[in-house]
Parts: C-alpha cells; sequence; structure tokens
C-alpha cells in the first residue's frame, strides 16, 4: 500500500474520530439525562452548543493560524481534543460535561479543515472529489459504528467508558498523522482582511446559506432520532443498535452518492433532491402510523439529506483555488462551520417544538428548511452560471 493510501485512511480516521465525538451524544443523551436526573430536551441543548461553539470557533481559529506551520497546528489541536474528550469521560456533573464539551467543538471545526486542505494538497486532482467523499464518510461510518458502540457500551456499562473509548481512538489517531503527514506544505499566507474576502463571492455566500438550511433540515428531527424509534414509531429499545446501525449505513451510500455528484458537478441536479426531502419530511408523521413504511421514510431521508456535503466543499475549494488562494483553510472550513451552525438551529428548532407538536410532528419544521434549502439551490446554480457567462471569452 503506497503513502497515499495511508494518508487517505488516517484522514478518514479522523472524521471518525470526530464524528464519533459529535454524534455520540445523540445516542447516550437518554443515559446521560439519567444519570444526571435532567429531563432528556434539557440534555439535549449539549448538541445545540457543540454545534453553536463549534461553528462560530472554527473561522477564528483557522484564519488566526493561517500563518504557523499546518502540521504543527493540527498536532497542537490534537492534543487539545485528546484532553477535552477526556474531561467528557470524567464529568460527573453538566456542568463539567458542558465545559468538556465546548473544548472539544472549539478545536474540532479547525482540525477538519485543515484535514481538507491536507487531502486538497496531497491528493491528484482526479480523486479530490472521491477523497473528499471518503472524510465526509467518516462521520458516517462513526454513524455506523461508532454510535452504535458507543450506545451500547453507555446501555451496559456507562456514557463515561463511551467517551474513554474515543480518547483511544484519538492517541491512535495522532500517532498515525505524526508519522504521515509532510511536515511542510505550500501555504499562500494573507491579512485577516485578505483571507475574508472570500465570503464576498455570491459563489460562496449562497452556497453557504446553503449548508446552513440544509444541516438544519436534518437536525430539525434527526436530534432526537433515538425517541422518535422508540416513542414515535414503537421499536423497542433493544432494537435501538441494529436500527441506528442501518441508518448509518445509508448514510455512507449517502456519501458515496455524494461524492459521484461532486465528480459531475452535482450542484447542478441538486434540487431534486430538496423537492423529494420536502415530501418525505411532510409525510413523515403519517408514516409514523406503520413501523416499516416510518423506518424506509427516514431510510431515504438519509440516503438524500447531506448529499450536498461533497458537491459544495469542492466548489469552495474550487474558487479558493482559482481566485482567493490565501484563503484556502478558510475555504474548507466552510461547510463545516456553516453545517454546524445549521445543526445548532435545526437541534434547537427542534428541542423547543418537543413539547408543542410531540416527538411525531416535528419534522415538519424541518420540511420549512428543506423549501428555504431548495430556494438557495435553485440560486445558487442561476449565480455559477452568471459568473461562468461574465467571464467567458466574447
Amino acid at each position: 500500500m503506497n503513502k497515499y493510501r495511508w494518508q487517505a485512511i488516517v484522514f478518514v480516521l479522523v472524521a471518525f474520530m470526530l464524528g464519533c465525538n459529535e454524534f455520540m451524544v445523540v445516542g447516550v443523551l437518554s443515559d446521560i439525562a439519567k444519570e444526571l436526573r435532567m429531563p432528556v430536551a434539557t440534555v439535549g441543548y449539549l448538541v445545540t452548543i457543540f454545534a453553536t461553539v463549534y461553528a462560530v470557533s472554527t473561522p477564528f481559529i483557522t484564519i488566526l493560524t493561517n500563518r504557523f506551520s499546518r502540521y504543527k497546528t493540527l498536532m497542537t489541536l490534537m492534543v487539545i481534543f485528546l484532553i477535552g474528550n477526556t474531561i467528557s469521560g470524567l464529568a460527573f456533573n453538566y456542568g463539567v460535561l458542558l465545559v468538556s464539551r465546548v473544548l472539544t467543538a472549539m478545536v474540532a471545526g479547525a482540525i477538519i479543515s485543515l484535514i481538507m486542505t491536507f487531502a486538497s494538497t496531497i491528493a491528484p486532482r482526479d480523486k479530490r472529489a472521491g477523497l473528499v467523499s471518503w472524510i465526509f464518510a467518516g462521520f458516517s461510518i462513526a454513524s455506523v459504528f461508532g454510535v452504535p458502540i458507543g450506545t451500547a457500551i453507555s446501555t451496559a456499562y456507562s456514557w463515561h467508558d463511551a467517551f474513554y473509548l474515543i480518547s483511544i481512538i484519538s492517541v491512535i489517531t495522532c500517532l498515525l498523522l505524526g508519522w504521515l503527514l509532510p511536515r511542510q506544505v505550500e501555504q499562500v499566507q494573507g491579512s485577516i482582511k485578505n483571507q475574508l474576502v472570500l465570503l464576498t463571492d455570491k459563489r460562496v455566500y449562497v452556497a453557504i446559506a446553503l449548508v446552513l438550511f440544509s444541516a438544519a433540515t436534518m437536525y430539525a428531527y434527526y436530534t432526537y432520532i433515538r425517541p422518535i424509534l422508540t416513542t414515535g414509531l414503537g421499536f423497542s429499545v433493544t432494537s435501538l443498535n441494529w436500527l441506528l446501525f442501518l441508518i448509518g449505513v445509508m448514510s455512507i451510500f449517502s456519501n458515496r452518492l455524494s461524492g459521484a455528484l461532486a465528480e459531475r458537478n452535482g450542484l447542478r441536479i441538486m434540487p431534486w433532491f430538496y423537492v423529494v426531502d420536502i415530501a418525505l419530511l411532510i409525510v413523515l408523521p403519517l408514516g409514523m402510523n406503520s413501523k416499516v413504511m416510518g423506518l424506509g421514510i427516514l431510510l431515504v431521508l438519509t440516503l438524500i439529506i447531506t448529499v450536498l456535503n461533497s458537491p459544495v466543499q469542492i466548489h469552495f475549494l474550487n474558487i479558493a483555488e482559482h481566485d482567493y488562494p490565501q484563503s484556502t483553510v478558510l475555504a474548507s472550513s466552510l461547510s463545516s462551520i456553516f453545517f454546524n451552525f445549521g445543526i445548532s438551529l435545526g437541534s434547537a428548532t427542534a428541542s423547543g417544538l418537543l413539547g408543542v407538536v410531540g416527538i411525531r410532528h416535528i419534522s415538519w419544521a424541518a420540511a420549512v428548511y428543506a423549501v428555504i434549502s431548495l430556494g438557495l439551490a435553485l440560486t445558487l446554480n442561476r449565480v455559477i452560471k452568471a459568473h461562468r457567462q461574465a467571464i467567458a471569452p466574447k
């Protein structure tokens, strides 16, 4: 196996590690709430707070560290992440757990943006979309294996032990990164102002809004996927592991589909996916009258609701590479930054509506966000077309 393949594997492992840390909380919310004697809805705000801190801190860290060696910056952030995650495992009250989640959230976004930058630098151009999709797939693999395993460990032993497992994975990942990453890579430095010029490009800020509302669409129902499966659809708690595993497998297929779309300018057909999202989210409450129908709707949603990931990531990287080379790291972080703003918006919406409309109907708020996403997807395609026409030779 050549060095590039090993590097690709460790990049996916980083995404898997971050995905386990971020998403595992969704699977163990009920166990944390039970131990801490708090309402599930209150503990659910851990998801919202994590996503908000992740989104707010990532641009500051990526911009301010642009002048330093990317290798040294990444390794430093990895150590901070390891410390924060270990504190989560040691936490025995809500305050300490909250502080530890904030600490890991502060560095997680910068870690994945640096990984995306290394991937863009190392991968041959014809393999870049595929590698990006596999890095996103690392998060899905975390939901397939990491989240169910973490949930099983939490159920059988303690949610603390689930975080300790992530710490072990983090140590292994740090060692592999130290072995495989190049110490020096070409990087164009720029002032904070010069880096932020990227955000004034209409092709960028419309895509940013699309990422945000796409994530809100997903997390306006996925934040409470466990009660949706049990309370809403009537599955037993003992069925949760294989159900989450099944949803995770569908998410991996989603990322592979996303990579295939990225290789074929998938932004052009993205509006059709949002049309299907809207329809499925509207009929989901009706589908909950049947276990098979409800689960089928959730699986199809999982397949298509995040296909934007790779096409929009390549979109950001291509724009930075061609027009804003000083903003490459910032460009690589935009998707994860605003996806997490969307997670925050979606999870807060779900938490707020849970006590008002009940678990069966929270998907209607997700349908509203999907309608907004559809409008933005159509707008982005018009903006891209207008830009191409403007720069085309007369």
